[in-house]
């Protein structure tokens, strides 16, 4: 039977139609290997040539370098020295663009976030910490989004694996509206909702995919999309910032190994995933919990979705766990 599920924290509607796909064309879909991108015509393979700067760090440093951040060549926010200010524009209300905008590039060509090599997994994600900790000193900023897109569905415009960071001068509405569900339930409660989603899933088991002792990965009872996953850290911590490198490790192998998942169980979808971190600046953030969103680009929104904003999600995601766990 369908239904409507709201989300406990940002209080958006799903609704869940299961009758309309009782399995996923997609998955049987048969495809070939992905083709890469000859190294001869990657821009990242000559870093003096992918950005106008020289790399702002290499781990390890030196010519044997396996992680890089560079300023992004294109970049979508300005880093010019000079505050964001809002004015008008006639009746409408505009703030200028201004920010970083870096890339993370890993150094073998092939060799996207789920083929990995587990120390350079963590490695990635303790260089994402650092450069978060960076924005986190300038008060020009409000938010740092880092996003990974696998696949040209999900915006990856270069083959070569690279992952990106955007510090805005604004908090996005989806992540505000976010903070302001988790602030409700802490007022409420007293408790973190996250760290209660945790002990419910854990309680339930039905739509955990995978876990270690520092992270958990599950479809969210409203899953906004099949086989999206929530992948939350075991101990509350409001940012990525403040989470200790023990604990980072381990988030990070987790989420590579929801990733392989998805990648084995859905036949290589194209996907994204970002992180939901606190924001930045002054501000009481206690009750929200840093986590991390990674989303499969298997379905389109339509007309339904656009004009009422509640998206169809034809997968149960007890059913889509189950698949990911390789039960059906």
């Amino acid at each position: 039977m369908s239904e409507l599920r709201q989300d406990i924290v940002s209080g958006d509607w799903v609704l869940l139609a299961p009758g309309r796909a009782a399995r996923p064309r997609f998955m049987d879909q048969k495809k070939g290997p992905r083709k890469s991108l000859p190294k001869s015509e990657c821009p990242f393979e000559d870093l003096s040539l992918a950005s106008p700067a020289m790399p702002l760090y290499q781990h390890p440093a030196g010519k044997d370098w396996r992680i890089a951040v560079i300023r992004n060549k294109y970049p979508a926010v300005e880093e010019n020295g000079v505050p964001s200010h809002t004015f008008a524009r006639g009746i409408y209300p505009v703030r200028t663009g201004v920010g970083t905008h870096n890339l993370l590039i890993t150094r073998a060509h092939t060799l996207h976030f789920t083929e990995l090599p587990a120390e350079d997994a963590a490695a990635l994600f303790a260089v994402l910490q650092r450069f978060h900790r960076i924005a986190a000193q300038d008060d020009r900023v409000r938010y740092i989004a880092s996003f990974y897109n696998y696949g040209p569905s999900a915006g990856a415009s270069v083959w070569h694996p690279h992952y990106q960071m955007l510090a805005l001068p604004v908090i996005p509405e989806h992540v505000a509206r976010s903070l302001k569900g988790s602030e409700r339930y802490f007022k409420s409660h007293g408790r973190c909702v996250r760290c209660d989603i945790i002990r419910a899933e854990r309680s339930a088991r039905a739509r955990i995919i995978v876990e270690n002792s520092h992270a958990i990965a599950m479809a969210p009872y409203a899953s906004k999309k099949p086989f999206e996953m929530s992948i939350l850290p075991k101990r509350h911590t409001p940012s990525l910032r403040d989470t200790p490198p023990a604990a980072l490790r381990g988030i990070a192998l987790l989420a590579q190994e929801a990733a392989k998942a998805m990648k084995r169980r859905l036949g290589d979808p194209d996907f994204n995933f970002f992180i939901h971190d606190a924001p930045l600046g002054s501000g009481d953030y206690r009750h929200h919990h840093w986590h991390i969103e990674m989303v499969p680009r298997v379905t389109t929104e339509a007309g339904f979705e656009l004009s009422t904003s509640i998206i169809i999600n034809v997968i149960d995601p007890d059913n889509a766990a189950a698949i990911l766990r390789g039960e059906k």
